[in-house]
């Protein structure tokens, strides 16, 4: 009996020190950092038809080879060239009253490269279609090392939550006291969309436009009311 009554006596005497814990506020700062990109991601290939599996294949072969050599001797290195996708489809066909069949085949080879050049991005897209890439699935643009833009993002991000956390503080008339917990998150990584046209008359216009990454953080401090 007398161990109950000293822990019961023990808990209310925690009641009021829990109560008086010092206040604290927790703000969420958001900043974004821009820059031009540095490289390109080019997703492109080769589609070919033949009466037989092996007739489209052996097509594709040749033709993806001449692109591939337009490739590296526009400049392309070799490990920046990639195979990403290889498919081979029958083409059915279906007349009226008629079962259904095979009428040929279709192969696809696409590869992606990665262009460091952007100045010549235009060039390696006109080489690959004068010799024979007809299928284009988009172009993605980016940085090389996008580490700083990230760190600065992230410092922004950091001067955004503390002058969040003087405002609040002022307003209500409290001091802001000492950092006791800084946390990240949101989406990190936020390239804009690239734009992209194609004109046959001329060498292939490129705009690459911006690429940002955005950072989030949120900072917990203590305040002290005023006196």
């Amino acid at each position: 009996m007398n161990v109950l009554k000293a822990l019961v006596a023990s808990g209310m005497m925690a009641l009021p020190l829990a109560a008086h814990a010092a206040p604290h506020i927790i703000v969420t700062g958001q900043a974004q950092a821009v820059a031009a990109p540095d490289m390109a991601t080019v997703t492109l290939g080769v589609t070919t038809e033949g009466e037989t599996a092996q007739a489209a294949m052996q097509a594709n072969a040749t033709e993806l080879q001449r692109v591939m050599e337009r490739l590296k001797a526009a400049g392309m290195a070799e490990a920046d060239i990639q195979t990403t996708g290889l498919q081979l489809n029958p083409q059915w066909v279906q007349g009226e009253g008629e079962a259904r069949r095979i009428d040929g085949y279709v192969a696809e080879n696409m590869i992606t490269l990665r262009v460091r050049q952007l100045d010549g991005l235009g060039e390696i897209l006109d080489a690959a279609v004068a010799d024979g890439a007809n299928t284009l699935n988009g172009i993605s643009f980016d940085l090389a090392d996008p580490a700083p833009l990230l760190e600065e993002a992230r410092r922004r991000a950091v001067e955004d939550a503390m002058q969040r956390a003087r405002q609040l503080t002022e307003a209500a008339d409290v001091r802001l006291g000492r950092i006791e917990r800084i946390s990240e998150g949101g989406d990190m990584s936020q390239p804009l969309p690239p734009m992209f046209r194609m004109e046959a008359a001329a060498s292939t216009p490129i705009a690459g436009g911006e690429v940002t990454r955005d950072a989030q953080v949120t900072i917990e401090f203590e305040i002290d009311e005023r006196d």
